[in-house]
């Protein structure tokens, strides 16, 4: 048998940090680099992502 290894659920503050702020729709928009061309509208957009919910907004340019 294997050691048992206790598991602590995580508070409540923990849980909720940085969500209640992305809930209320105050984003920390930054801009990712990954993604600058969309291939079926064949124009360059601007992907942002919330640095802490990770909800993605594109803006074609």
């Amino acid at each position: 048998m294997g050691d048992v290894v206790p598991f602590k659920r995580p508070s409540l503050k923990k849980k909720a940090k940085g969500k209640t702020l992305c809930r209320n729709g105050f984003h920390k928009w930054e801009i990712s680099k990954e993604k600058q061309f969309d291939v079926k509208s064949g124009k360059l957009v601007t992907v942002y992502r919330c640095a802490r919910c990770g909800e993605q907004k594109v803006l074609a340019l």
